[in-house]
């Protein structure tokens, strides 16, 4: 095999031949380490690699399988981590010149998990600084080019990780997600990207234990990958009160194949008429309604009630980097980027009536949510409302002729399904005739994470719109 053909099978797949021994760990990692070293360059995916640790670590892989000890679901299977989740030894920057050169003493939660699934670490992928905003570039290594177009956007704040995937230099990776952070650079890139339910993927540390507005979660080629990788990531931490208990790991491995047919299905193109989509978007997502047809979905246009969820996110993300980076911007105000220095400033504004009347409006919102789908089964909308756009533009400042003033604005139809306490996964659904991905975005009630990944699962296999693999 070439490397090419060890770098764009399933990861699933990738571990099952090192289990049955058709190919050895050294054999894959030596692929996805060539790959990186021909394409990385170009696409700006991975910004810290460490070469001699992977290949290391894909002996002693190698060794294990040989004397026939019991390996974990990701055994051999390279990863690479966000730059924003602390990784022991190795450089965590978080896309900021603050952090350019701090080497954490520990792992993430999420880190230790995956790792301790099996799989081996080849590196850190980029990040907007802080993770703050749907593009992503920084001071510290530049931006991250979009497989399909170098001149386009992979989004944000997972933009590495979703560039990583699309072109081929990792088969899983992992991600965060606020207001869209793991669905916006899966639809930009044409991979797949999940929002779990709050506490599915417990975070530690973490500045706010009680925080249900930033999670982490998985990103892949595919569902049945993303699915894999919840796997190893979800289940209860006693050092997190909203972690949710999992039945089992199995309950997320197991094959997702199942007859959708008679889905009850609100379809919300627009959000009820709350978000502008650009119109090359649009005709995208007007096609999927020939997909729903054929796999005999009952879909009625409908939408939550989600009034009130622009100012609801605006004050609750806020709030939550004045607690995270208030002493960041004290310190070291000149060397952070102007949008996180009003998002920081904004967070210092409020008052306790401020965020009082966001949290009794956001429990409201939920309340409405879980009413909303006990009509229907998925709620079906945009991940964007946007194509790729130019990589040099810091964000849209136009949606379909609307204005948009600050630099979140154009991701509402990704933000406003973070406040309905759900999973939000997105999924490869076309391309524009300027051939940029649009992903779809299957939003379920509160810990239905199997249920979206099955309808997920189906959509997928109905489209194959993931298959198409970027002109690198």
């Amino acid at each position: 095999m070439d490397d090419d053909d060890l770098c764009f099978p399933g990861a699933g797949e990738l571990a099952r031949m090192v289990r049955e021994r058709v190919v050895s760990v050294r054999e894959v990692v030596g692929a996805f380490v060539g790959r990186v070293e021909r394409v990385n360059a170009v696409v700006n995916a991975l910004v810290t690699v460490d070469v001699e640790g992977v290949v290391e670590a894909a002996g002693r892989a190698d060794e294990r399988v040989a004397r026939g000890e019991g390996v974990g679901p990701l055994h051999g299977v390279p990863v690479g981590f966000k730059d924003t989740h602390l990784t022991r030894g190795m450089r965590t920057t978080r896309g900021s010149r603050v952090f350019a050169e701090w080497v954490p003493d520990e792992d993430e939660l999420v880190v230790a998990r995956v790792q301790g699934a099996g799989a081996l670490r080849l590196g850190k992928t980029n990040v907007p600084e802080f993770g703050a905003g749907s593009h992503t570039f920084n001071a510290v290594f530049g931006a991250t080019r979009n497989p399909y177009d170098l001149g386009r956007s992979a989004g944000g704040s997972s933009g590495g990780a979703a560039a990583a995937l699309a072109a081929g230099l990792l088969p899983l990776a992992d991600g965060s997600d606020m207001g869209g952070s793991l669905r916006n650079p899966a639809s930009f890139c044409n991979v797949v990207g999940l929002r779990p339910t709050p506490g599915r993927v417990p975070s530690y540390p973490a500045v706010n234990a009680w925080d249900t507005l930033s999670v982490p979660g998985p990103m892949a080629r595919s569902v049945s990958d993303v699915a894999l990788l919840l796997s190893v990531m979800a289940g209860p931490d006693p050092r997190c009160p909203l972690s949710l208990e999992t039945p089992s790991a199995a309950s997320f491995r197991a094959p997702l194949e199942r007859d959708t047919r008679g889905l009850r299905v609100a379809w919300a193109p627009d959000l009820g008429g709350r978000v502008p989509v650009d119109p090359d978007v649009r005709e995208v997502l007007a096609r999927q309604a020939a997909v729903f047809e054929a796999l005999g979905w009952r879909v009625e246009e409908a939408c939550p009630d989600l009034d009130g969820a622009d100012a609801v996110f605006r004050v609750l993300r806020a709030h939550s980097f004045a607690l995270a980076l208030g002493a960041v911007l004290d310190d070291h105000r000149a060397l952070l980027k102007p949008t996180v220095v009003w998002n920081i400033e904004e967070g210092r504004k409020l008052t306790a009536a401020d965020l009082a009347a966001a949290t009794a409006e956001h429990t409201r919102m939920l309340h409405a949510a879980v009413a909303f789908f006990e009509r229907y089964d998925v709620l079906v909308a945009p991940v964007s409302q946007v194509a790729p756009f130019a990589v040099e533009r810091e964000y849209p400042d136009v949606v379909d002729g609307r204005a948009q003033e600050t630099y979140i604005d154009w991701m509402r139809s990704a933000f406003f399904v973070s406040l309905l306490g759900g999973p939000a996964l997105a999924v490869p659904a076309g391309f524009t005739e300027a051939g940029l991905p649009v992903g779809i975005q299957i939003v379920g009630p509160p810990r239905a994470e199997r249920a979206v990944l099955e309808v997920g699962a189906a959509f997928e296999a109905a489209t194959g719109w993931g298959r198409r693999r970027p002109p690198l």
